[in-house]
């Protein structure tokens, strides 16, 4: 096990403030940037699902989506999975547990969403809820929110020892670009849905969920699933980054098992 302060692979895990938010790019940077990580991404998901090269399944990819209200997973999202066959990829989102979900264990309404071989699923927001919102909100108690983050990491990297790939992103801005978010979704009557009395409240205690935030950053740090904070500042530099780092974990996952990425045409 790793101390509190560093990863599995000997690297410190970044704080929040020494994320570099003034990453940037253009339009046609985006958009040329953007085309070329998308087509990448189309044929290393073929060849995950057997569908192009020797025909091999590969390992199951799960990529899990946290971030600050506003900071674009939703675009990122969809930008991740826009190019690909609708049959190839599970995209849920999961919001407050449901009566009956309070029953069980909170990681019990999550198995039935998890990737098999060949397969790919996106989480918008995930069972970190547990060390976050239910944490800052009181919905779980000390007891459960503490031990919720070794049964996390439990939890992943007994998917990763069965073969699974799991990429994790927080989104992260800054709270004047959060606040301009907000007021533009305010203004705009087919955005306005998106914002809620929630957030605003969520927005008033960001000290609370930065100190939860960091504190599940170090926590659950693995060589299994690593943390990618994504400079959300700016969203093309964002979703830009969201496909490439799928697809490097996609190529790192099939030459560990011996699988070109790059296979001879057939």
């Amino acid at each position: 096990m790793v101390d509190g302060s560093r990863s599995w692979h000997g690297e410190r895990v970044a704080r929040l403030d020494e994320v570099d938010l003034s990453a940037r790019l253009s339009k046609e940077q985006g958009a040329t940037q953007l085309a070329a990580a998308q087509q990448r991404l189309v044929h290393l998901r073929l060849l995950l699902g057997g569908q192009i090269g020797p025909g091999r399944i590969g390992p199951p990819l799960l990529v899990l989506f946290e971030g600050w209200d506003a900071s674009g997973k939703g675009g990122a999202i969809k930008r991740l999975v826009g190019p690909l066959d609708p049959r190839h990829v599970r995209v849920v989102q999961f919001a407050a547990p449901t009566p009956d979900e309070l029953r069980h264990h909170f990681l019990w309404r999550f198995w039935p969403t998890l990737p098999g071989w060949g397969g790919m699923a996106v989480l918008d927001r995930t069972w970190y809820g547990r060390v976050l919102v239910e944490r800052v909100e009181g919905f779980a108690t000390e007891e459960a929110w503490e031990r919720a983050y070794s049964e996390i990491v439990d939890l992943e990297t007994t998917l990763a020892a069965e073969g699974a790939v799991v990429v994790k992103f927080f989104l992260h801005l800054s709270p004047d670009e959060q606040l301009a978010r907000f007021r533009s979704r305010e203004k705009d009557p087919y955005r306005a849905w998106k914002l809620t009395a929630e957030d605003w409240r969520n927005r008033d205690r960001r000290p609370d969920y930065e100190a939860a935030i960091e504190e599940m950053l170090r926590r659950t740090e693995s060589s299994a699933a690593p943390w990618h904070v994504v400079a959300a500042e700016d969203k093309r530099w964002a979703r830009v980054d969201v496909v490439r780092t799928v697809c490097t974990a996609i190529e790192s996952a099939l030459t560990a098992r011996g699988i070109d990425p790059d296979p001879p045409a057939l």
